[in-house]
Order: C-alpha cells, then sequence, then structure tokens
C-alpha cells in the first residue's frame, strides 16, 4: 500500500552553498537517514491512511491494532524503497542537477553509490514481503493484490517505463492510493482479523461505504504536499523534461491546485456527517484548520525557492493532525 513521496529538498542553506560552490561534507548517516530514509516524512505520510483506517475499524467494531501495525511496516518499508528509486534515478539520469546537491557531493565523492541504492530498494522489498505470509494468512489474496498494488505504483513514480511523476500524472494516483486503497487495505485486515475471511474477495466487497470515502480528504492532503514539492522544484522539473502542472501551466496553476485539496478536505467532513451519517463528530478534523490556513498564506505569499523549502514538512503536518483527528472523530461517532 505504499507510494513513493518525492525526495526531501536540501536544506536552504545547503541550496546556498551550493549555488556558491561549497558542499560540505556530510555523514554517511546524515545521507541515509535524513536525506533517503526521511523518516520525519516518510513514516508520518504512510501512517496517515493506517490512522483512519483504524478510526474506521473502532466505529465499525473491528479493532485489531496488531495487523494493521504490520500492515503500517509493509507500506512504510514500500514506500522507503519508492524514496530510493526516485533519488537514483535521479542521481543516474541527471548527475549534475543541483536539485539535491548532498546527494550529488556524495556521489562525486563515492560517499555514496548507485549500487549501493539498488541494494537498498532490494533489502526494502524484501522486509515487506517478510510481513506477507503472516497478513495473507488473515487476509487471503487481497492482501498480495493490495502489495503488488503498492510496489508498482511506489517503484513508478520516478522509475521504470511508466515513471509517472515525468508525465504530471501523480496527482490522482496519490488521492487514490493515501485516501482510498491504503485505508480500505488497513481497514480490510482488522476486519479479516476480527470476522475471518473464509472468502476474503466477498469481505472486501462488503466493507462499509464509508470506508471508501472518509479517507478521501486525507489522500487530497497527501497530495498537496506533493504538489507544494512541485511547485518548490519546477524550474529543476523544467530540466529534466518533466510535465508537471507547474510546469505546464506555471506556479499559479500549482498555488490553485494546492488551495483546491485543501478546500476539498476541509468540507469534506460536512459531507462525512451530512451524507454518510457519521454525526458532527466527523468535524473535528477542522481543529487543524488554523494551520492549514497558515500554510496556505505562505502558499501565496513566498516566491523564493529557498523559503518554500520548510513548507512541505509544514503541510505535511498539517496532514498528519487532520489524520489523527479525522480518527479520533471516527472512533467516537456513534454506530
Amino acid at each position: 500500500m505504499g507510494v513513493s513521496t518525492p525526495s526531501p529538498a536540501p536544506s536552504g542553506r545547503s541550496e546556498e552553498l551550493a549555488a556558491a560552490g561549497a558542499i560540505p561534507a556530510v555523514s554517511a548517516r546524515s545521507i541515509w537517514v535524513d536525506l533517503l530514509v526521511y523518516p520525519t516524512h516518510s513514516l508520518p505520510t504512510a501512517a496517515q491512511p493506517v490512522l483512519v483506517g483504524l478510526g474506521l475499524a473502532v466505529h465499525f467494531g473491528v479493532l485489531s491494532p496488531w495487523p494493521a501495525l504490520v500492515g503500517l511496516f509493509g507500506s512504510w518499508v514500500i514506500h522507503v524503497a519508492g524514496l530510493f528509486t526516485d533519488n537514483h534515478e535521479l542521481l543516474r539520469l541527471h548527475p549534475k542537477l543541483p536539485e539535491h546537491p548532498e546527494l550529488v557531493h556524495a556521489v562525486e565523492t563515492g560517499a555514496l553509490r548507485l549500487a549501493t541504492l539498488r541494494l537498498a530498494v532490494v533489502g526494502c522489498l524484501l522486509l515487506a514481503l517478510a510481513t506477507a505470509p503472516y497478513l495473507y494468512r488473515i487476509g487471503g489474496a487481497p492482501v498480495l493484490a493490495f502489495g503488488v498494488l503498492g510496489i508498482v505504483t511506489s517503484l513508478s513514480y520516478n522509475g521504470g517505463p511508466w515513471a509517472y511523476a515525468r508525465r504530471g500524472q501523480a496527482d490522482p494516483l496519490f488521492v487514490l492510493m493515501f485516501g482510498v486503497v491504503g485505508v480500505v487495505g488497513t481497514y480490510f485486515i482488522q476486519a479479516a482479523a476480527v470476522q475471518g475471511a473464509p472468502q476474503p474477495w466477498r469481505l472486501l466487497a462488503s466493507l462499509p461505504l464509508p470506508v471508501y470515502l472518509v479517507g478521501l480528504p486525507v489522500g487530497a492532503l497527501v497530495t498537496a504536499v506533493l504538489l507544494v514539492d512541485d511547485l518548490r522544484d519546477h524550474e529543476f522539473d523544467r530540466v529534466k523534461g518533466w510535465r508537471t502542472g507547474a510546469v505546464l501551466h506555471g506556479p499559479g496553476f500549482n498555488r490553485v491546485e494546492i488551495a483546491s485539496l485543501v478546500a476539498f478536505a476541509y468540507l469534506a467532513p460536512l459531507g462525512s456527517w451530512l451524507l454518510l451519517g457519521l454525526g458532527p463528530w466527523m468535524l473535528l478534523p477542522l481543529a487543524s484548520a488554523p494551520m492549514a490556513a497558515g500554510a496556505l498564506r505562505t502558499l501565496f505569499t513566498v516566491r523564493e525557492r529557498v523559503r518554500l523549502i520548510p513548507l512541505t514538512p509544514r503541510m505535511a503536518a498539517v496532514g498528519l493532525v487532520y489524520a489523527a483527528l479525522l480518527g479520533l472523530a471516527l472512533a467516537l461517532a456513534p454506530r
């Protein structure tokens, strides 16, 4: 169920040093943890649909945290495999492009090797595969389908013949994967653990309608983070020949798209209350609206790339808080 999000941008200080032609040496730990695995971003991103799935499981009486957490681990390592693949392709195809100057410098000095990145991708996929027997015993063939879908979409973000990020096709896929597939998968494995799944496809088809719909605003906010990165990196993306919205239609289009996704996320709780009958607790995620408003204010007032870099973790924090509040709202909502 994992999907790769864009690799982290360098710090503003690193970018200034890159412009001056002076990149400081970076430790191996910093290369792998801070720049490649990026756990402060990748783990919360993978956790957001799981938080919603846990809330749904409480609401419908099928809470089983351990299978959900094992699924989260599998999803996260697939997500990290996608990050490694993204960086591998950027460094392989554009070795002199200073989009991530610390990584370029690490490759030039031999501190990072592309072959090692490829091995890291394989290692992540093996870790994900290690969760498959346990999850398969609980949920059957749908578990394998979720896993294969996650691997294909994660590695294909910027790898393989599809490489959908280069084609500007990532936006709808992110909404679908983080807003629907991740939530459904988390709920399904818990329902299968509690109720049993002798016919797993039938169980999947019989899940309550809210399981398929209430996570859409979370998918929208994860996609907004992607688009912030597209906005920040659109000049590099143009050089690479990518066809993102910011490249094709300009930064203004990108800003409007981000604002539209955020607006959808904060209107969606009304629909969950009034159309899905989940009650007024569904308005709880609106408590994160001031965070979102501050992020949007920065989005529309800041133009310099260096000053846009902190907006990515800010927008990601909005999504994480929103997902946590949505999960709590679902757990508290009367059935």
